[in-house]
């Protein structure tokens, strides 16, 4: 590596990279329900050509007794050390127009540095526009399109996909924290909350991952292949669906995420789409725990005494 930034190098590659990309920015961490961070994480790796021009310093950054690296043990030794990366790669989509993509975890540590670094990176490549993408919970159904919460300056986008405008406290991540302050130096940002149902959310949820790429694509123009994932995603629901019609219970309680979600979605009149008219949360504790004995029997069925790996759930 050549050039030392504050908690990054850059690599060699980084003096080709054109001014004016956009960054797609997808992190791990506190919030990624559905596994939607880590599926575009994954997917990036297999199905997007890049080449990493930021490498950020992991013993400045990760706690690794809380987020343990993976170390390959081979009958009698040590083989293989896979420690995680946090890394600004430069990218190309279906089109081979290039963007830049920053993937890998959230920092445990130092967050207004790593934001200031971030910062400094978007500066040195004039970055066109930044877009984020991270994944929360929700009580609604898997019957229905995923919906997402835009902010940041972006207002086309805001007006165009926001299905739900809360005035709320959350927990903040450290992308929250640099769309932050780009946005008080006006620059051009959008961050994503894709509305996961709640069920789902300790599952790599293909829609998820899918959910993401389309955001994406919102925001950049930018094409991503999505043949696979949408095939492992009708896979997923078809599976699900066979679970819940099995279930009077399951059926009703989907039923009622659905009437509530569909009412909102058609006159927009509720406080949320999470909620009815008097205000109260549906309750949904029976399809969690239906689901994830479901989900927990595939993983086994897949796995298999080989321990070979069939769909992803």
């Amino acid at each position: 590596m050549s050039v030392s930034g504050d908690l990054f190098e850059l690599t060699p590659a980084a003096s080709a990279v054109p001014q004016g990309l956009d960054l797609v920015i997808a992190l791990t961490g506190f919030s990624d329900a559905g596994g939607a961070a880590g599926q575009f994480n994954e997917y990036s790796r297999e199905a997007v050509s890049s080449e990493p021009i930021a490498v950020f310093d992991n013993d400045l950054l990760l706690d690794y007794r809380a987020r343990r690296p993976i170390i390959y043990f081979n009958e009698d030794r040590l083989t293989e050390y896979s420690p995680p990366a946090l890394q600004l790669s430069l990218a190309e989509d279906d089109m081979h127009r290039p963007f830049l993509m920053l993937t890998g975890y959230e920092p445990d540590f130092l967050w207004e540095r790593f934001v200031r670094d971030v910062i400094a990176l978007i500066d040195r490549f004039g970055v066109a526009r930044t877009m984020w993408v991270h994944a929360i919970p929700m009580p609604v159904p898997h019957t229905r399109p995923i919906g997402v919460t835009v902010s940041g300056t972006r207002e086309d986008l805001i007006e165009a996909m926001s299905v739900w405008r809360p005035h709320t406290q959350v927990p903040a991540n450290v992308l929250h924290l640099l769309e932050y302050r780009l946005t008080e130096r006006g620059s051009d940002v959008a961050g994503f909350a894709l509305l996961i149902p709640h069920y789902l959310a300790d599952t790599e949820f293909p829609a998820a991952a899918l959910a993401t790429i389309d955001s994406i694509s919102a925001a950049t123009g930018l094409i991503l292949p999505t043949d696979e994932l949408r095939e492992e995603g009708r896979d997923f629901v078809s599976r699900i669906d066979e679970q819940v019609q099995g279930n009077e219970e399951l059926q009703r309680l989907v039923g009622t995420l659905e009437q509530r979600y569909d009412a909102y979605m058609e006159n927009n009149s509720l406080k949320s789409p999470l909620m009815d008219s008097d205000g109260e949360l549906p309750s949904a504790d029976e399809i969690a725990d239906e689901l994830e004995k479901f989900l927990a029997a595939r993983k086994g069925h897949d796995d298999g005494p080989s321990g070979s790996q069939g769909p992803r759930a």
